[in-house]
């Protein structure tokens, strides 16, 4: 490959060579094209409202052997279905189906799946307007609705 030029009048010219080295990089297309926004289901936010279709289960990747609860939930702003997560013991149980959930990104590297449970990105944080947390603990009941 040449050498950059270095002569007075060479602005233009690495101007334009940095401008097509810079599309070669991964990272920097995502940015530019603002393709994740466009493939994110909750459309670039933080939380998004669901309502729960189904409750089911997903095996955990190798070395471990369980069974991940999760719900496969339909969003309320975009009618998107996706799985997510149900964090804590037994705290499939506090959920039914058609109950109004809210989600947020689990917060794995780059917005992919976290630790061993391939290809969940969302986890449940609030059933009825309740804290699952919460709800596990025991400080307050479901709400009726």
């Amino acid at each position: 490959m040449a050498n950059k030029s270095r002569g007075l009048n060479s602005v233009r010219k690495l101007k334009s060579r940095r401008k097509q080295g810079r599309w070669k990089s991964s990272k920097f297309v995502m940015r530019t094209l603002r393709l994740k926004k466009k493939s994110d289901p909750l459309k670039g936010s933080s939380q998004a409202k669901a309502i729960v279709l189904q409750k089911s289960q997903r095996e955990a990747k190798q070395p471990n052997s369980a069974m991940r609860k999760i719900v496969i939930v339909q969003l309320i702003k975009n009618g998107k279905k996706i799985a997510a997560f149900v964090p804590g013991y037994n705290a499939i149980k506090q959920l039914n189906e058609h109950d109004e959930v809210i989600i947020e990104c689990i917060g794995g590297k780059q917005g992919r799946a976290k630790g061993d449970i391939p290809g969940i990105r969302w986890q449940v944080i609030k059933v009825n307007d309740q804290s699952l947390n919460a709800l596990l603990k025991g400080k307050i009941e479901k709400g009726r609705r």
